[in-house]
């Protein structure tokens, strides 16, 4: 490599004054410790307690949701999502096939079958143009429902992904499940704090999930969380994540299977305290994408991933694009070898083993994409 990709990562360790820099580390600077002592000493640490409620209602004051049902992880989310929009055993389910395994994890989980869609190479999202054209041409209505003349197969939802926190064209998706009559479903796991013209993201859909992995903008340990305006899916999605039990005061009534998803209280506390922190977060990241901007501008054949015209992204994961003249391989080495942990994205669900058979359409940008895709260092920091 140059001496521009060495300047490049010395650049990038003196911001963060450190001789490796991790891709994406928690920051706890709040009062994570007092919320997590106070649920240590008053012993509600599972899943009922102040502090899960606190969570929800302040997740969805500020996405702008009526409810909010935290659970244990995104993907759990995302499986009870599609779950409540009644995605049935060999329903088909749109989804990028470039996107991290728990969106086809998630439609799995129902028996469902994941049927790979095209991404757009400017936002990483959902090609509204390509996934028309593709469903005028392999699907029909029937009864209220679409159908898959191929397989024969119901296509019950679309779930879109905003890849890296660059909100997709959901005008447009709304648009296509209008007139396909799917159920959308919005995958915001790594869009908390992203507008798409100035609504938040996870509000478009009858449904979305959201996640607070340790690497996610803010972070609850592991967790995640359902968003709706509907008080009825809200109440059922709360019902199932809690076994299906039956409220009483002693016995033990389930009436349906149901799923041990609840958020702990725990957890719950640290999501308050970095929410608490948040608006802090989104600008540092925000500023880090134009510290990103000057430092990438000189060098050749690559250019930073930029928020759509449309949005506000809170940049979860900085992300730059090489051109043909470089191998993606060669770069992660020598980045990672020189002290800055990158990544690639995620190898496309279309090649993984157990996905080579589900339905897809035409994926040739997927394809590129991926070999031309690194996620560099991405800690909020103060950058001024």
């Amino acid at each position: 490599m140059n001496r521009q990709w060495m300047e490049f990562t010395e650049n990038i360790k003196r911001l963060y004054k450190k001789d490796f820099v991790a891709l994406h580390e928690p920051t706890f600077n709040g009062h994570e410790v007092n919320y997590v002592t106070d649920c240590i000493n008053t012993g509600w640490v599972s899943s009922v307690g102040s502090y899960v409620t606190r969570f929800e209602e302040g997740l969805a004051d500020f996405v702008g949701v009526k409810r909010a049902v935290a659970v244990v992880n995104g993907t759990a989310a995302l499986h009870i999502a599609l779950k409540i929009v009644g995605v049935e055993a060999n329903d088909e389910v749109l989804i990028p096939s470039l996107t991290f395994i728990a969106t086809a994890n998630a439609v799995s989980y129902l028996q469902a079958i994941p049927h790979f869609v095209e991404v757009d190479e400017k936002t990483l999202g959902i090609n509204t143009i390509k996934l028309e054209s593709y469903l005028r041409e392999i699907a029909e209505l029937h009864q209220g429902d679409l159908y898959n003349k191929q397989t024969k197969r119901r296509i019950k939802a679309l779930v879109p992904m905003h890849t890296f926190g660059h909100p997709c064209m959901m005008d447009e998706l709304v648009a296509i499940c209008d007139k396909f009559k799917l159920v959308l479903v919005e995958d915001a796991a790594e869009s908390l704090g992203s507008y798409y013209k100035g609504k938040h993201t996870g509000t478009f859909g009858k449904v979305s999930a959201m996640s607070f992995n340790g690497n996610k903008i803010i972070t609850t340990g592991g967790g995640g969380a359902i968003l709706t305006d509907d008080e009825k899916l809200a109440d059922y999605a709360k019902h199932l994540t809690t076994t299906a039990k039956v409220p009483h005061r002693w016995e033990f009534v389930h009436d349906e299977i149901g799923f041990n998803y609840r958020m702990p209280n725990i957890n719950a506390a640290l999501g308050c305290a970095q929410l608490e922190k948040l608006p802090k977060f989104i600008e540092q990241k925000r500023d880090l994408a134009k510290f990103y901007q000057k430092v990438i501008m000189n060098i050749e054949g690559v250019e930073l991933l930029k928020e759509p015209a449309y949005a506000q992204s809170n940049y979860w994961l900085q992300t730059i694009m090489l051109d043909e003249r470089y191998k993606r391989d060669e770069l992660l080495d020598f980045l990672n070898e020189n002290g800055v942990m990158s990544r690639p994205i995620w190898k496309p669900m279309h090649e993984l083993e157990m996905f080579t058979e589900c339905p897809k359409m035409d994926l040739t940008v997927t394809e590129r994409l991926e070999q031309s895709i690194i996620n560099i260092t991405s800690t909020p920091v103060g950058v001024k």
